[in-house]
């Protein structure tokens, strides 16, 4: 049980609410007279077996007031779990459990589960039933204030709007269960590394957030300046971890400058943002302008968070985030530079600077590094604030002299370092930097250095194979190095050293000898690089050396240039021709990364005796030796994209060698079969190297291999038969090969965790020339015990997968695409860890066995044969339901019991005539070519209905009145027959939303803007003075345009957005619609947009003249266009609503004077509203 936390702890933590690990991972609130017994206690305990650390409140009395370590507690967790019972409002100390929970959520984005125990989450929602009686003793008690019970209302509104679990007839035991695994779910999702002090943090994650707006639908982008080691990383990684788990999709891209300098760098940055938003692997973006069609194909209709950290060029932005549009309504994008002027190359909305740190954050953060406690230890007050006010606020220093200053417990040394300090000018906080930098031991020096040169970026066991290689202990130095706060070690393990530590370092090096750059360690200048080779300045000093060159330049130097380099031990070149004698280049060299090669093979002088690591991407190599050579120090061989490699080296000679990567050596025909007698090799990449046909046996002999990857060996037929010998493979992938049958001995492979297999697809004939008796997989599958994930697509499985598929218990993920059997076993209902089931495009599967009730996600998208689906009620966790182009004509009634079920994608469903009741929990509605669908249920109980996509239901009539409290925030209704009716009656919702950031989205086919809309007029731009309405405010805008097209039946591409400008304030703002891809309707689609903000009559006032510009472009003109305004009263407590009987007549006046000026010269008004007397708004009372 975990007690509460003590006062005297408290005081020994440094706040935090920005970053990971939690002091818990769940705190629970309940009403203990309700559930202590009967639920809560069960809960606690099946949290407590996974190893869930869970604060509860076992106090059976309280005080009027709630304990302020209760709310340190809630403030200290990850995840708020809200049991919510018939009497939880009749206790105010829930009910203030309950505000601090959703401040939490609100400010620090806390993720929060509700759990409806015995109780219809409307009564919690609306106030009413039990709650009513409780808020109706709450009115009568003078203790609480009207702006409390508001609170409490409005929090308990919030709550019970969230996606949580509701208790209707279900076992406890399998409900308690599926909040579990829930809660191990999220809490997967590994957080990146934020400071482990984060003091100041909070208010200026705060800060981001407001800017951010992240209570509204707009796309927003926030930049992040200042200056080296301020901490805008860090505080970019707090939002981060706050925010990540309200988008559909997200993306942190560290060191973004750093990276696009390497080859290919920008398209590998938009592989790697794609590839985390889609979740995909294997995505590949060829050059960086088929990143960008990508990009704004993939993520204009998704909500998105993207971090791009550290920015340094204006291409890496417009490669990777030039425009709002790009983006799907309610994504943020995050920048941050050290460099101001290129947040204006881009659309940024807000930009936060960051300031030093005050002097008590200053003063606290030095402590918890120095002293570990947030306070100085006696007798070091005084001269801590002294080190401080010299350090001044930047977070970096700070950190740096504390964890310099740790170890050292005699006043003298601290002195000493203060007069070190005294004697450096306040601007040269290098300097500052270096005296932590000058405590480390010779060693540690050089590894600072190396790392400081070559190695940010690089894998942390990558980088120690080399650093031990040069004759180190470099594993304890680096720990070392973080242990002082000179580097970071990041969530993908990779080294990250702050760029003014980095630089820092360099000028340390310069320093070595200023006006002889040939006398230097090591050397990073371009120029300065070039003149010593060139004129063979290089001395026995030079360690390290970096040449990269760009690609469309040539450059040549003679080896001689390096004839007196005699300790160079690390050379990284690119796209650099050396011609001579290669026996005059250092035989120190350990690490030789030498990308666009020019030579045919390595030369045989070339003296490589003790090189650990030798990198040679895209060269052109041919035979990497002709004479081979024993180099038994190299631990890593990488010749990716050498498309000319026709053979591996005999393995005989490199006996130790633990990476092989061929990825993309097409021409690669062989394998030796000297393979096998590398017996420490852990990873063999072979991606894509097309010409591949056969595999030696020998292979089979590598006991120690954990990742084989095999994919894109299109000519590759067979694996060799003894494949389940290799007892420490964990990662076999084969995609896109020619294999037709795995070996049987595959089920010897107990440590295999994933397995893919992806066909080519072949002709439709091929299939009746597979013969049925032959199978891909083996008949039994037991062995695998430790699976968890499962990929056979486009397989053509004609008998699907063998019926001991339920004996893999540890399959979490299976994906059977494409594959050509009926039907699938009964036993996969054994599958008890799965959670996602793919079997898209199984066109002969006639329907579903039971299926594990733990799913979270099924899709049979393209399952032509399937007509029903008849046992949804068991898939209690589903979330994710694709239904998609199958033959289903109506949906079972029992869909109403998925309770979590969140998308439901019905698209192309020709034969589906109606929907039934939904479950209340679905956000998206995806329907879109159900073309005989005559019927949509009644949307009133989907609250949470985010987006309606009913493209081309054409029979579409019957649509109940939605009574719902808010909008659903995007439709598309191209081509329904009675979509016009619809979008009114979606428009009368604006009237009561109560949310003021509010919106919808509608592309209609129509032709002319409606004549409700105040202002019509003829192009894309319309400019007005906004109308001053004596005690009301502008609540919304809604804009409609009308796009024409010139061919009928071309395939089109419009992308939705208008800029509105408020030239009298100078501001502006892009109001997002969606982007369209479609064929067959280029003409007369129409859009509609709200927008309603709680800021809109700041933006908006009396008397200010505003332009409104819709987007068009050559093939899809803007042919008419209109605005309307929505009004409320500034008096917040005027709630009785005041419905406008006859709009027509009310407007009919506007009309016509408009229509007057129309048909005078046909091309509309440009300044329609800018006359109050022709503006008459909707009033809302």
């Amino acid at each position: 049980m975990a007690s509460p936390m003590k006062t005297s702890e408290v005081s020994l933590l440094p706040t935090s609410i920005t970053t990971s690990p939690w002091t818990y991972d769940v705190f629970l609130s309940f009403r203990g007279d309700d559930t202590r017994t009967t639920f809560t206690e069960s809960l606690h305990t099946a949290l407590k077996q996974r190893k869930i650390e869970v604060f509860i409140d076992y106090e059976l009395s309280r005080g009027e007031e709630i304990k302020p370590e209760l709310l340190k507690a809630i403030e200290d967790s990850g995840i708020s779990i809200i049991v919510f019972s018939k009497n939880y409002a009749s206790s105010s100390w829930c009910l203030d459990e309950l505000l601090k929970i959703m401040e939490c959520r609100e400010n620090m984005g806390q993720i929060v589960l509700p759990v409806f125990y015995d109780i219809d989450p409307s009564y919690i929602r609306k106030q009413s039933g039990s709650y009513a009686d409780a808020f109706a003793r709450h009115d009568n008690d003078k203790r609480f204030t009207e702006e409390k019970l508001k609170a409490w209302r409005e929090a308990l509104t919030n709550a019970s709007n969230l996606a949580g679990f509701n208790l209707q007839n279900e076992d406890q035991e399998k409900f308690i269960q599926r909040i579990v695994e829930n809660v191990l779910t999220r809490m997967s999702k590994k957080p990146l590394n934020v400071a482990v002090y984060p003091v100041g943090m909070d208010s200026r994650v705060k800060e981001i957030f407001s800017m951010l707006g992240t209570c509204s639908n707009d796309v927003r982008f926030v930049g992040i300046c200042g200056m080296a080691g301020i901490g805008k990383t860090t505080i970019a990684k707090a939002v981060y971890n706050r925010l990540c788990q309200e988008f559909e999709g997200s993306s942190f891209l560290s060191n973004v400058g750093k990276k696009s300098e390497q080859i290919n760098g920008l398209a590998r940055l938009q592989e790697n943002l794609l590839s985390d938003i889609l979740i995909k692997e294997n995505l590949s973006i060829r050059d960086t302008r088929e990143g960008i069609d990508v990009i704004q194909k993939k993520l204009c209709n998704k909500k998105v968070l993207i971090v791009l950290d550290e920015v340094d060029q204006s291409s890496q932005l417009e490669a990777l985030a030039r425009k709002h549009e790009w983006f799907g309504e309610g994504s943020k994008i995050i920048i941050t530079t050290r460099y101001k002027h290129l947040l204006n190359l881009v659309p940024v909305d807000e930009t936060y600077s960051v300031k030093e740190l005050d002097p008590h954050e200053s003063l606290q953060l030095f402590s918890w590094h120095a002293f570990r406690k947030n306070c100085p230890e006696e007798g070091y007050l005084e001269l801590s604030r002294d080190v401080v006010s010299y350090v001044r606020g930047l977070p970096l220093a700070l950190k740096v002299f504390g964890s310099f200053l740790i170890d050292k417990r005699r006043t003298s040394e601290w002195i000493s370092a203060l007069e070190k300090l005294r004697n450096i000018r306040p601007d040269e906080i290098e300097q500052k930097l270096r005296i932590s930098f000058d405590a480390l031991d010779r060693e540690n020096k050089e590894i600072f250095l190396d790392i400081a040169f070559f190695f940010i970026g690089m894998n942390k066991n990558y980088a120690i194979e080399i650093l031990d290689g040069c004759g180190f202990s470099s594993e304890a130095s680096i720990s070392d190095l973080v242990y002082r706060s000179l580097i970071t070690i990041d969530e993908n393990d990779e080294i990250r050293m702050s760029f003014l530590l980095r630089d820092m370092g360099r000028e340390i090096v310069l320093q070595e000898a200023p006006k002889d750059c040939g006398k230097r360690s090591r050397l990073w200048s371009h120029k300065d690089v070039c003149d010593i080779l060139e004129n063979k300045m290089g001395t026995e000093n030079v360690e390290g050396l970096i040449l990269e060159n760009p690609e469309t330049m040539e450059m040549k130097f003679v080896t001689e240039a390096f004839a007196n380099m005699k300790r160079l031990r690390l050379l990284q070149l690119n796209n650099v021709d050396i011609n001579g004698d290669y026996g005059l280049i250092s035989r120190k060299l350990r690490w030789l990364r030498w990308n666009r090669f020019s030579l045919e093979f390595i030369p045989t002088n070339f003296h490589l005796d003790n090189l650990v690591a030798l990198e040679m991407q895209y060269s052109k190599i041919k035979q990497v030796w002709k004479e081979e050579k024993l180099l038994k120090n190299l631990k890593i061989l990488d010749l990716s994209h050498s498309a000319d490699l026709v053979k591996t080296p005999d393995f005989l000679s490199l006996p130790n060698l633990e990476r092989l990567i061929l990825e993309c050596c097409t021409s690669l025909v062989e394998v030796h079969h000297s393979i096998g007698h590398l017996h420490g090799l852990i990873v063999l990449n072979l991606k894509d190297c097309k010409s591949l046909q056969i595999l030696p046996e020998s292979i089979c002999n590598v006991k120690s291999l954990k990742n084989l990857i095999l994919s894109g060996c299109s000519s590759l037929k067979m694996l060799p038969d003894k494949l389940g010998s290799m007892e420490s493979l964990m990662n076999l992938s084969l995609e896109e090969t020619s294999i037709e049958q795995l070996p049987n001995s595959i089920v010897q492979l107990e440590n295999l965790k994933t397995l893919s297999i992806k066909g080519i697809k072949e002709p439709p004939e091929s299939l009746r020339k597979t013969p049925d008796s032959i199978g891909l997989l083996p008949a039994s599958l037991s062995g695998l015990r430790s699976l968890k994930s499962l990929k056979i697509r486009n397989c053509n499985l004609l008998e699907g997968p063998p019926s001991e598929i339920g004996s893999l218990a540890s399959l979490e993920y299976l994906d059977l695409c494409g594959s050509h059997f009926c039907s699938l076993p009964n036993t996969i209902s054994q599958l008890s860890k799965l959670k996602n089931l793919w079997l898209g495009d199984c066109t002969r599967l006639e329907a579903l066995p039971e299926l594990p009730s733990n799913l979270d996600y099924l899709h049979t998208g393209g399952c032509t044969s399937l007509k029903e689906f008849s046992n949804l009620w068991s898939l209690s966790s589903l979330e994710g339901l694709d239904i998609s182009q199958t033959s289903v004509c109506n949906l079972p009634s029992s869909i109403r019991g998925l309770s979590q079920l969140k998308e439901l994608m019905l698209e192309d469903c020709k034969r589906l005539k109606s929907i039934p009741e939904l479950p209340s929990s679905l956000e998206r509605i995806y329907a879109s070519g159900c073309t005989e669908m005559e019927r949509l249920p009644n949307l009133s109980n989907l609250q949470k209905l985010s987006l309606l996509i009913l493209t081309d239901c054409h029979k579409l009539a019957e649509i109940e009145d939605p009574q719902r409290k808010e909008p659903i925030q995007e439709i598309h209704m191209d081509r329904c027959k009675n979509s016009y009716t619809f979008m009114k009656s979606f428009l009368n919702l604006l009237q009561g939303a109560k949310d003021e950031c509010s919106g919808f989205n509608a592309i209609l086919a129509g032709s002319e803007v409606p004549d409700w809309f105040t202002c019509r007029t003829l192009g894309s731009e319309v400019s007005f003075e906004v109308p001053l309405v004596l005690g009301c405010k502008v609540r919304g805008l809604t804009l409609c345009a009308v796009y024409a097209g010139y061919d009928e039946t071309c395939i089109f591409s419009i992308a939705h957005y208008a800029y509105i400008i408020n030239i009298t304030k100078g501001v502006h703002w892009l109001l997002m619609g969606s982007q369209i891809h479609g064929k067959n309707s280029c003409k007369n689609n129409m859009w509609v947009r709200h927008r309603a903000h709680p800021d809109m009559g700041k933006w908006l006032e009396g008397g200010d003249q505003v332009r409104v510009m819709v987007h068009a472009t050559e093939a899809h003109k803007v042919k008419m266009c209109g605005v309307h305004l929505v009004y409320k009263p500034d008096d917040e407590k005027r709630s009785n609503v005041v419905i406008v009987e006859d709009e027509r007549s009310m407007l009919g006046n506007s009309r016509a004077k408009n229509k007057r000026q129309r048909n005078q010269n046909g091309a509309g008004p440009s300044n329609i509203l800018s006359d109050p007397a022709l503006f008459n708004p909707h009033l809302f009372y």
